[in-house]
């Protein structure tokens, strides 16, 4: 492993999934398609009026501004891993990127029979992205839990979030980087920010606050508000629980409902939350934790982004786990 810096602080499988069949003439709020055919998307970026999308299968989806995608290959140094919920997950673009078209990527790559994590640099060059820097590799993961977004917090510094690689213990262990959210020093070391995690799938900050979702273990999903040092309690307590020297969330769907969040962003003063198991995106007010909206008809959702004055989402009904539709999967815009 690479570039691990230890600080000093101290199942749910596929045949459980909900997922149901997207039905857009039946949204409940007004949208429209910007770009169709994605392979199971998992991250999206926009720049200007262009998007690059990361796509489990080791590509990224250029859209240009009328709409049409491009699929761009990236040469990773290591093999894609087959296993569930593996590939090309974690994409996000430098805040530099015009000028040094450079991102920061995280997939799950097999070697010598096994599937691990890695976290890297990439660059586009005529077209194609190349693996430029590995930050942090040799990960382990499981067939499941691999954790994967990557995003930048308003000064540029990069977080990202490892799943407990299906080893719950391994969330309490500041000897292992599974189920922890990492953060990017200055000696571009990355160091654990927040651990007792399970999986989790988003990161976003209403100013200095910053909010994760999680996966619970057979519902029991998680909002979190993140603060340095702090455990979150997996697999000691989980949900509703609670108990000394471990937070408790700020929100939970509790034991009678599943979300599966993945990919969270603000936008217009409210937590938008894409649920791949709910089939929506799920409206969630960041003062008193109350779900306001939850927008439906999509299927799977895997990610939301803000731009700051309209909200874009992807659907993954080609995850393997959804039932997908004509020209699924789909990069769709709010029309609100």
């Amino acid at each position: 492993m690479k570039n691990f810096l230890i600080p000093s602080f101290s199942l749910l499988l596929l045949a459980g999934c909900n997922n149901a069949a997207p039905n857009p003439d039946e949204a409940t709020a007004p949208f429209e398609a910007i770009a169709t055919g994605l392979e199971a998307p998992w991250a999206i970026n926009k720049t200007g009026e262009e998007f690059y999308v990361s796509e489990r299968t080791g590509h990224v989806a250029y859209i240009d501004e009328d709409g049409t995608m491009t699929r761009q290959d990236v040469n990773f140094s290591d093999s894609l891993s087959g296993a569930a919920e593996a590939g090309f997950l974690g994409f996000v673009l430098k805040q530099d990127f015009e000028e040094s078209q450079e991102a920061y990527g995280y997939y799950v790559y097999e070697s010598d029979g096994n599937d691990y994590n890695k976290i890297v640099t990439l660059v586009l060059e005529d077209g194609q992205w190349q693996e430029n820097e590995v930050l942090l590799e040799g990960i382990p993961t499981g067939n499941v839990h691999h954790g994967g977004r990557l995003e930048l917090d308003p000064d540029g510094t990069l977080f990202a979030t490892i799943g407990d690689a299906s080893t719950p213990e391994l969330a309490q262990d500041l000897g292992s980087v599974n189920g922890k959210i990492l953060k990017l020093n200055s000696s571009n070391e990355f160091e654990i920010y927040s651990h007792g995690h399970r999986n989790p799938q988003g990161i976003t900050w209403d100013e200095d606050t910053m909010f994760a979702s999680e996966h619970g273990q057979s519902a029991n999903d998680e909002i979190n508000i993140i603060e340095e040092g702090n455990n979150y309690g997996w697999p000691t307590i989980e949900g509703d629980e609670s108990q000394e020297g471990l937070e408790s969330p700020f929100f939970t769907t509790g034991s009678d409902d599943t979300w599966a969040p993945s990919g969270i962003d603000m936008h217009d003063g409210s937590l938008y939350v894409a649920v791949l198991r709910g089939t929506a995106i799920k409206v969630v007010d960041p003062e008193s934790a109350e779900v306001t909206d939850s927008i439906e008809g999509f299927g799977r959702v895997r990610d939301v982004f803000s731009d700051g004055d309209s909200l874009y989402f992807i659907t993954n009904n080609t995850d393997g786990r959804g039932t997908p539709a004509d020209g699924d999967d789909k990069l769709y815009k709010l029309n609100e």
